[in-house]
């Protein structure tokens, strides 16, 4: 415990104000979450439904009032009720005998019809009909009882697929005995059209038909055997004993499943098996589909490690497979992020690809399987596609990056011809923006807002992005009467000293500059996204009551994120260690320099799941920044967790680079105060992740602490653990004892 002794000195030498981490400082934080909830923000959170076919839409229009339900024709730029909620309220009450307000329906997953006379809802476990125009309320039924889900680390093994009937209608094709097999509908003849189906290598039950009916095609599969994770559920609500779970998880080096596509002739016997040498060591493939002419069919191929993508066609005269598209690097493809479009001349692709270091469109002829041009060009971002007009030859596609002189992640709308001319802005204001096109593309709904900006929402032109029509602009009165403030966006170079990194700060109510504040860092700095928000928010679950205790808390996107350039996320590839740390330790001391109040002597760091693998490993490898670490369900090894997102960004086959980047290889290494967090029943991180580390804590000889949290799934710790975070930062970077929790009152909702 030396170390909490030593910052009680510094901090009682240093003439500071030990005023932080009181009962006081921790009951005002644990009010802020009803201050600042968003129900003391107004006309905000529009989501607009359009009604298919028109150019009418509806949403809720959250009033001081209560909700209202409106309707909108844009063509008109006319906003009316979209129902009498007087009378819908009535009609429930009398159905159900229960009392409803008007002002605060109950009703979830509403549906309007195209003609806007009638609302379909759900409420209480029935489905319910509502003539708009009558005010007749009907009792439609119970929902059906749900059936099993597949758990999301759950491979489809294929074999669930309904029998198909063919376009012309004549044949049915089915699985029957690991094969393929048709049955003529007039005669009910079946016919075995494949004889090397076994359970060991067997057929998919989901078979496409050729669109004239002569031909199928499905993969033959070869499974693996699969790995389990287990958990035992110590504390389950219907027992007094123990249950035992198996849930299906793949990790990293596990055998997978091999796929060959396979064609067969309904009524010549046709059999065409292709050579796989252009799909031979498979991560997966998919995407099996006809061409339009019933000469082929194509598939995409994504190779183990990912450095090789191929979209695939295998002929159905001959069987020979050629390549339509190949994408090579040498890290790996960053194939979540691919888009694809076959266009119906069936001559062409829209593809995207990261190959000139940031993520555009390009068009590729397919006779030639090679590009003709590149759609899209600059050092910007194509987020994604939202719609392909064929007819008009135009893109509509969102990106960031493209306006230099605002923050770089903020999203925009654009519009684009198929030749790369006439880009057009749909959503020009600065701010991160969200959009949804009426069914005919001539209209959009744009919501945008920053975090120090409060959501507004209009409706656009499709054509040139004016504005038609404004709907709404969030009222934030009764919020900044509460005494909020927004948190400052802040920016500074990285390790290089020439990139920008941005970030946020977040600042106690009663912040005052002449006190000194340690500083807490929220991480999650994994692939595959950017982490720092970009939309308003009146309460920030990590970061906002943290700050309150008297803290400055703060998130970066450093290096190794994504949506800045490839060069900027490769950073992380076998080498997940990096996590982005030195932009972040950059970043914070030129806030510091900023903020003499930010003492970066007193840096802590927490996260969940990759941030909390990287803030155990910020105390493990940057202990000298660093002082004190709160982990939750971290994916500390990476030959521990799943397998896609770690072979994507560690690479395979399994090799060093994993264990160099392991915390529990690099256990031995603590010197800081480490707080482990564990949901027994995490389904996302395998739990023995974090038993691993702490085993190996133990064979160190280290002092930690550990928060094992009975049922709980992949969590940052819940209300428990929110707790426990509180009271472990203020212990060890205000160097003080957090009052008795029988002190505080946690009662927020």
């Amino acid at each position: 415990m030396k170390h909490i002794a030593s910052i009680g000195i510094a901090l009682l030498t240093g003439g500071m104000a030990l005023a932080q981490g009181t009962v006081e400082d921790y009951n005002r934080a644990y009010e802020l979450r009803e201050k600042y909830n968003s129900k003391h923000v107004f006309y905000s959170n529009v989501n607009p439904q359009w009604i298919d076919g028109t150019n009418l839409f509806w949403y809720v229009r959250n009033t001081p009032e209560g909700n209202e339900y409106v309707k909108v024709d844009a063509g008109k730029q006319k906003r009316t009720a979209l129902f009498d909620q007087q009378k819908l309220s009535a009609a429930l009450e009398s159905s159900t005998g229960k009392d409803i307000d008007p002002m605060q329906l109950p009703i979830q997953r509403c549906h309007v019809t195209p003609g806007a006379d009638t609302l379909r809802f759900v409420y209480e476990g029935k489905r319910w009909c509502f003539d708009i125009r009558r005010n007749r309320l009907t009792d439609e039924g119970q929902l059906p009882a749900p059936g099993r889900q597949r758990h999301w680390m759950e491979v489809d093994d294929e074999k669930g697929g309904a029998p198909v009937t063919s376009p012309d209608g004549k044949y049915v094709a089915f699985i029957k005995n690991d094969n393929i097999c048709v049955r003529e509908v007039a005669t009910g003849k079946e016919t075995q059209l494949s004889q090397d189906g076994t359970p060991g290598n067997y057929y998919s039950s989901y078979i496409q038909w050729s669109p004239d009916s002569k031909l199928v095609a499905a993969f033959r599969i070869r499974p693996a055997q699969k790995r389990y994770v287990y958990y035992v559920e110590s504390s389950p609500a219907d027992q007094l004993q123990p249950k035992l779970h198996k849930q299906e998880y793949a990790k990293p080096g596990d055998e997978l499943a091999f796929k060959v596509p396979c064609i067969y002739g309904v009524e010549n016997g046709k059999r065409l098996i292709p050579s796989t040498d252009l799909f031979s060591h498979q991560y997966e493939i998919y995407a099996l589909q006809w061409n339009s002419d019933s000469k082929g069919i194509t598939f995409e191929y994504n190779e183990r490690g990912h450095k090789v993508y191929r979209v695939l066609e295998v002929s159905a005269e001959d069987g020979s497979v050629r390549p339509l598209i190949e994408e090579k690097e040498e890290k790996y493809v960053n194939y979540p992020r691919i888009f694809r479009h076959f266009l119906a001349d069936g001559k062409r692709i829209i593809w995207s690809s990261e190959r000139d270091n940031y993520n555009h469109l390009y068009m590729y002829d397919r006779a030639t399987a090679r590009p003709t041009h590149q759609i899209t060009k600059g050092e910007w971002y194509v987020r994604e596609v939202q719609y392909v007009d064929e007819e008009n030859q135009q893109i509509y596609f969102s990106a960031n990056g493209m306006n230099k002189d605002e923050d770089p992640y903020l999203i925009h709308y654009y519009r684009i011809g198929f030749d790369g001319k006439g880009l057009t802005a749909l959503t020009p204001e600065e701010g991160m923006h969200k959009a949804w096109y009426s069914s005919d593309y001539k209209y959009l709904v744009d919501v945008y807002s920053k975090v120090d900006q409060a959501p507004v929402a209009v409706v656009r032109s499709a054509a040139d992005g004016k504005i038609v029509m404004p709907l709404e602009k969030a009222d934030i009165a009764q919020l900044t009467a509460n005494g909020w403030k927004a948190p400052e966006v802040f920016t500074a170079k990285g390790r290089d000293g020439k990139t920008d990194m941005w970030g946020i700060i977040y600042r106690p109510s009663n912040f005052d500059p002449a006190k000194k504040y340690p500083v807490i860092e929220y991480i999650y700095s994994g692939p595959g996204d950017q982490y720092v928000p970009k939309t308003f928010s009146s309460y920030n679950w990590w970061m906002t009551s943290l700050a309150e205790l008297g803290f400055i808390v703060v998130q970066v996107d450093g290096m190794t994120t994504s949506f800045r350039s490839k060069e900027f996320e490769e950073v992380c590839y076998k080498n997940l260690k990096d996590a982005g740390l030195p932009d972040h330790i950059a970043w914070i001391k030129a806030a510091a320099q900023k903020y003499p109040y930010m003492d970066i002597d007193r840096v802590g760091i927490f996260g969940c799941s990759a941030g909390g693998q990287e803030s155990t490993t910020a105390v493990l490898l940057h202990p000298e920044f660093y002082k004190a670490a709160y982990s939750a369900c971290g994916c500390h090894d990476n030959r521990m967790d799943k397998i896609w997102w770690n072979e994507l960004w560690m690479g395979y086959p399994v090799d060093d680079s994993y264990k160099e980047c392991s915390n529990v290889e690099n256990a031995h290494l603590l010197q800081r105060p480490l707080m482990l967090v564990v949901g027994e029943m995490d389904d996302n991180v395998d739990p023995a992740s974090t038993m691993q580390v702490v085993n190996a804590l133990i064979k160190a000889n280290k002092d930690f602490e550990l928060v094992v949290i009975p049922g709980a799934h992949h969590t940052m710790g819940e209300d428990f653990g929110e707790h426990k975070r509180y009271d472990f930062f203020v212990r060890n970077l205000m160097g003080v004892n957090p009052p008795a929790w029988s002190e505080v009152n946690t009662v927020t909702r």
